[in-house]
């Protein structure tokens, strides 16, 4: 076939929609369950980004108010009786585990300054490893995201490829007008798979480094408290 004749085949050929929402429906089934797999991965992560910062602008600002209290001036006991009446996160929680412990052995006429240290300091671990779980918890989701998103998109596009190329061999036509649309819904999954991903791992790079902020101001917290529990249980002694 000479140039002439693949021109007027290309211009004889049917006009091929090729938009966004015209290539998904142009799809094979395995790329469209690719497309709307990474879609819906999309929109949660999405969620969970949402709902990360809110969460932790909410513990910022939960560690500040909570400090400025402790720090006031005001006597433990008071502030432990304000607040074991409500929910607590953050410091807070990390100051009622503390101070439960600490009356609990002296309630209970434990004195032994060394046993008393070490029961506090692990209600404190276990207190901020809670913490640090609830605030790290579906961050794994948006590493996998991140990872796997691109990889998931490339399978649609390599097996939308196949499928063109099994297209073309049956139909005898390489016209470009009839390839293109082919190539470009299997490109779209691709597309698709790094518009997941992107936002995903710069989300979880970003939110990681926030929670572990957060986990070093609880662990500065609870040194300080720590301290503070073993000064009153040298003057109690």
């Amino acid at each position: 076939m000479n140039p002439v004749e693949l021109t007027q085949n290309a211009l004889a050929a049917p006009a091929v929609e090729v938009s966004i929402w015209a290539l998904f429906w142009q799809a094979s089934f395995v790329v469209k369950a690719v497309m709307l797999g990474l879609l819906a991965a999309s929109v949660w992560c999405w969620a969970i980004i949402v709902d990360k910062i809110v969460a932790y602008n909410r513990a910022r600002r939960s560690m500040d108010h909570f400090e400025k209290v402790f720090w006031s001036g005001q006597s433990l006991e008071e502030l432990y009786r304000s607040l074991t009446s409500r929910s607590n996160e953050g410091l807070a929680a990390i100051f009622v585990a503390a101070m439960r412990e600490w009356k609990r052995s002296h309630e209970a006429g434990r004195v032994s300054f060394q046993g008393i240290t070490d029961r506090i300091g692990k209600v404190i671990d276990v207190t901020i490893s809670r913490e640090m779980e609830r605030l790290e918890a579906r961050l794994i989701f948006l590493a996998t995201v991140g990872s796997a998103g691109p990889f998931i998109g490339l399978f649609g596009t390599v097996w939308g490829i196949m499928s063109s190329f099994q297209a073309i061999a049956t139909s005898k036509n390489t016209s470009l007008v009839v390839v293109a649309p082919a190539i470009s819904e299997a490109l779209l999954a691709t597309a698709m798979g790094l518009a997941a991903a992107i936002p995903a791992v710069l989300a979880y790079n970003k939110l990681s480094a926030d929670a572990a902020k957060l986990g070093s101001r609880m662990d500065g917290f609870a040194d300080e408290f720590a301290a503070i529990l073993s000064r009153q249980i040298d003057d109690r002694s």
